[in-house]
């Protein structure tokens, strides 16, 4: 199932160089995530209650095509990879300015942590099928995990 989000640019989106700041970018791939997760029943509020969080190991962004002041933008989000226990995943993001054409490319990598003990973990129950019903990217992957 393809998610995506369309956005109005705002005036803190951008830079004295008139396009959208390289920053930006990022925090509206987070916005995604997050609104991907919440129309999957894993709202904040679900995140808390099981005392979880998403953490980054990294956020790799390439850009294509610049994003000019009052332009909306698309973002959407495609799975590129994940570990059979759901612990790690791969998200990809692409960026669309208004006339379509992708502006950028935010790859990212990351886990799940228990907020208590600082560590990552498997989530629970409720939100194991969090990635089923992602659409997957062309070269999307099993993350393979080293015994310990």
């Amino acid at each position: 199932m393809s998610f995506k989000v369309t956005f109005a640019t705002k005036w803190a989106d951008f830079d004295p160089n008139r396009h959208m700041r390289h920053t930006a970018y990022n925090d509206y791939a987070a916005e995604v995530r997050v609104r991907y997760f919440a129309e999957h029943n894993f709202s904040i509020h679900e995140f808390t209650k099981h005392n979880l969080g998403p953490i980054l190991f990294t956020e790799e962004t390439s850009f294509r095509k610049e994003v000019h002041l009052g332009e909306n933008i698309t973002v959407n989000i495609k799975l590129a990879g994940l570990s059979k226990n759901n612990e790690r995943w791969k998200l990809v993001h692409e960026v669309f300015n208004e006339a379509g054409k992708i502006s950028a490319v935010i790859k990212v990598y990351g886990a799940w942590i228990d907020l208590t003990k600082r560590k990552l973990t498997i989530p629970p129950k409720e939100a194991q099928r969090l990635f089923d019903a992602a659409e997957k990217s062309e070269n999307f992957e099993e993350i393979l995990l080293s015994k310990k």
